[in-house]
């Protein structure tokens, strides 16, 4: 609602009045209490108190302050109608729409969707180094893209939003580390930290590979034993690894591609102690690289949308039969 802080026009004092007319000055002040009991605005300066509207949510006159009236003026009301508007400048904040019953209810479970498509924007911050225990390495990366120029982090998202679904209708609560609303990142540190706040049961980063032509399939990164710095993996290796193998049983079953042929032997399973996101986790995690942008037969699969929601639901399925084991 706009408030006009400008006061109306100061009525004229009357001229003094002649006594050959004594009754007029009693009909002048009858017909201003007329005036000043219907009208919007009127008080005891000829104007509204400053920073008082001139009028209620909906079109209806306020009330003049002291004047008579049978219900208070607004400000007296300690709380606003029920179809009142929010206060200017407040938000209107829905309540998170309930998680329907399922086997997974009660769980939590993080989605990092890899990299960001803003951060080709922002070079200088997510070239910025931050500590991942075994080292220094960037803040972040643009990720890669298929030769036609689908972007990496662009595939991510879609799949981890599809994931989300999926989990979500188990009954599982889903934390995205980013949804597209931020200018960059966040950063590697940061997105082990989300998942380790939420005390998630589950978290797994959503990639694809930028590899030459010729490599092709899936491969799950797995957390090595890591301590040093901030970092302590001792208690995810095991945990960790039981997830990634039910993601990559799941995986080739669902969606149909092999293993990778360039990383993991053929197991479609990598083992790194170079990623902050996995090095600075306290709580089962794992990386799943759905297939190589750069090898024309994968990227034409990765930018199939019913591809992308054989890969959810892969994923999908391998987090559920972890969280049920």
């Amino acid at each position: 609602m706009r408030h006009d802080d400008s006061s109306p026009p100061t009525p004229r004092v009357a001229a003094p009045l002649r006594a050959a007319a004594p009754r007029r000055p009693v009909l002048a002040a009858v017909v201003l209490a007329s005036v000043c009991l219907t009208a919007v605005g009127c008080g005891g300066d000829g104007g509204p108190a400053p920073g008082q509207a001139g009028s209620l949510p909906g079109g209806s006159a306020a009330a003049p302050s002291g004047s008579a009236t049978s219900s208070p003026p607004p400000a007296a009301s300690k709380s606003p109608s029920p179809t009142s508007p929010p206060a200017s400048g407040s938000a209107s904040v829905k309540p998170p729409k309930p998680l329907p019953k399922g086997p997974l209810t009660g769980r939590t479970v993080v989605i990092d969707p890899g990299h960001n498509p803003r951060n080709r924007d922002r070079t200088s911050e997510i070239n910025r180094q931050v500590d991942i225990g075994t080292g220094h390495k960037e803040c972040d990366t643009t990720g890669t893209a298929t030769n036609s120029g689908y972007a990496e982090a662009r595939f991510t998202l879609d799949v981890s939003r599809r994931l989300r679904t999926l989990l979500e209708s188990q009954g599982a609560k889903v934390v995205l580390t980013q949804d597209d609303d931020r200018p960059f990142g966040p950063c590697v540190d940061e997105r082990a930290r989300i998942g380790n706040e939420a005390h998630a049961d589950a978290v797994v980063s959503v990639h694809a590979d930028g590899s030459a032509a010729g490599n092709r399939g899936f491969h799950v990164i797995l957390p090595a034993q890591v301590r040093g710095g901030g970092a302590d993996t001792a208690s995810i290796v095991a945990p960790s690894r039981d997830l990634g193998e039910r993601i990559a049983g799941k995986f080739v079953r669902i969606t149909g591609s092999a293993p990778s042929n360039y990383i993991g032997g053929n197991t479609g399973l990598d083992t790194r102690k170079d990623l902050g996101g996995l090095n600075l986790s306290t709580v089962p995690k794992v990386f799943v690289e759905c297939g190589n942008m750069r090898d024309p037969k994968d990227a034409a699969l990765l930018m199939s949308a019913d591809w992308r929601q054989k890969a959810a639901l892969g994923i999908a399925e391998g987090i559920s039969s972890y969280l049920k084991r």
